[in-house]
C-alpha cells in the first residue's frame, strides 16, 4: 500500500512524548490522512466501538504500544475479537515498544493482526517500513 492510499491511522500509547513524536513523524512523512491519537488501550477500544459501523472512519493501520496500564496492548488485541468481523478482517497493527523482550515479540509474531514490530519512538523510517509491509 502506498502512503498516499492510507486514509486513517490510529496511534495508541500512554506516553505523551511518544504520541507527539508519532504525530510529527506522520506529518513529516507526507501522510495527509487522519491520525487519531488515543492515550490508552481502553480509550482506543471505545473509539473503535464508536466507529465500527462507519467504515470510512476505520483505521487502516494501528500503531499500538504494548505496555499500558488498565488495557495493555495484549488486552487491546484480545478486545478486537468483540468488534464487527468486517472491521477486524481488515485490521493491521504495528506494535510499538521500547522493550526487547523476546517473549513479547514471539507472542505478537503469531498474531493475525500484527504486521510489524517497531521500536519506540516511531521514526520516519520505521513508519515507511510498516507501510511497505501492508
Amino acid at each position: 500500500m502506498a502512503l498516499s492510499n492510507l486514509k486513517n491511522i490510529l496511534v495508541v500509547d500512554d506516553n505523551d512524548t511518544d504520541l507527539l513524536i508519532a504525530r510529527i513523524v506522520m506529518e513529516k512523512s507526507g501522510f495527509t490522512g487522519t491520525t487519531v491519537i488515543k492515550n490508552s488501550g481502553k480509550s482506543a477500544i471505545e473509539y473503535l466501538n464508536s466507529v465500527q459501523n462507519t467504515p470510512e472512519q476505520w483505521p487502516e493501520l494501528i500503531f499500538l504500544d504494548i505496555n499500558m496500564p488498565v488495557v495493555s496492548g495484549f488486552a487491546f488485541i484480545e478486545n478486537l475479537e468483540n468488534l464487527d468481523k468486517a472491521f477486524t478482517s481488515k485490521v493491521k497493527i504495528a506494535v510499538l515498544s521500547s522493550s526487547d523482550n523476546k517473549s513479547d515479540m514471539e507472542r505478537f509474531a503469531t498474531n493475525r493482526y500484527v504486521i510489524d514490530f517497531v521500536p519506540k519512538p516511531l521514526s520516519i523510517e520505521g513508519f515507511k517500513s510498516v507501510i511497505e509491509k501492508m
